[in-house]
């Protein structure tokens, strides 16, 4: 019988095996064999949950079966229980040293864990082993980006590059990590890279317009925002820096239908409220510029620069008391600062293809 299910397995023949499995394992409910062999065709009709409850009764009885350890592990990946997946893995490791596949599995359990620092040695240790695997690739220089190994994401790229590969993603990566180091021209130059490698990738555009933007190109970063925009007409992020950008330019007219419609779709950005409280100013509608002024605090309470625009306005009408207020705050607060590439990028969600 055993050998019949087995052969039926083989051939694919799922019902007719599991029928025979079942029987043995009903005349004997301590079969460990069957049971497991019962999770196996659970898991082939990806049903993880049933898989894994014949694993664990199979894995009671007998915990050396082989391939047993390995096939719950693999189950409790796919449902996204890494803990146990890893606790698995690791037993079935122990009595293969070097396993590639595990090695990899190992890895993307801690990656998914956000336990990035954990899962760089086993991803390192399959790159070297399998050089040819981009996506492997990708998911340890993300690992080292996400733990701050900003130099570990460079040299991943210069990996890749070696293997005379083009890689949009690994050069915004590296480009993320290159700012953070604050080597913003290298930064620039591996944005404008994954520019030439696929100028349609998600946020390319909006990652080089945003550096661009942070350096006061404005007329360069309002192309690239553009671009991104034609790519993905609903990156609202792309459209806030654009009309800022615009605003910067002091192209007032251009600007304004635009904020005026961002205001209207979320009220809750500070970029927004500021820009339209420039120009209220700019026009002398000097109370409207007031009210966009304190929403863009509101929304943002601790940007030192919103309270530091706002004593100068006030400070302009006369109302020195009011300034010098806004002004005690900004000194109270944190020096002004742009949020990293990094931290813009990971903010934005990216669409799905």
């Amino acid at each position: 019988m055993r050998l019949n299910a087995m052969a039926l397995e083989q051939k694919g023949q799922n019902a007719e095996a599991e029928e025979i499995w079942g029987a043995i394992a009903k005349a004997d409910p301590r079969d460990a064999e069957a049971l497991a062999h019962l999770g196996l065709l659970e898991a082939r009709q990806e049903h993880y949950v049933t898989a894994i409850d014949d694993y664990r009764r199979a894995a009671a009885i007998n915990a050396n079966l082989p391939g047993l350890q390995m096939n719950l592990g693999l189950a409790f990946f796919k449902v996204g229980q890494f803990p146990d997946a890893i606790k698995a893995f690791t037993t079935e490791i122990k009595r293969r040293p070097g396993d590639l596949r595990l090695t990899i599995l190992l890895g993307m359990a801690h990656f998914g864990m956000k336990d990035y620092l954990v899962a760089i040695p086993y991803l390192q240790r399959a790159t070297e082993r399998d050089p040819q695997n981009l996506t492997l690739r990708m998911t340890l220089a993300q690992s080292c980006l996400w733990s701050k190994q900003y130099k570990c994401v460079v040299k991943v790229q210069q990996q890749i590059r070696a293997l005379k590969a083009e890689s949009a993603p690994i050069d915004i990566l590296a480009g993320e990590a290159l700012d953070q180091m604050e080597q913003t021209a290298a930064a620039l130059a591996e944005l404008r890279a994954a520019v030439n490698a696929n100028p349609k990738e998600p946020n390319v555009h909006f990652g080089l317009g945003y550096l661009l933007w942070t350096q006061g190109k404005w007329e360069e970063a309002a192309n690239e925002f553009d671009l991104e925009l034609q790519n993905d007409p609903q990156h609202l992020q792309a459209r806030i820096y654009l009309a800022d950008s615009w605003v910067e330019r002091n192209d007032f007219a251009k600007a304004l239908p635009e904020l005026e419609n961002l205001e209207a779709r979320d009220k809750s950005n500070p970029l927004v409220h500021r820009d339209l409280g420039i120009i209220d100013a700019s026009a002398g509608k000097s109370d409207d510029a007031v009210r966009e002024l304190m929403l863009a605090m509101d929304a943002d309470p601790g940007d030192a620069e919103l309270h530091l625009q706002a004593a100068t306005l006030y400070r302009s009408l006369g109302r020195a008391d009011q300034a010098n207020a806004e002004t005690d705050t900004a000194k109270r607060l944190p020096p002004p600062h742009h949020p990293s590439l990094q931290e813009m990028l990971d903010s934005i969600e990216t669409p799905a293809p």
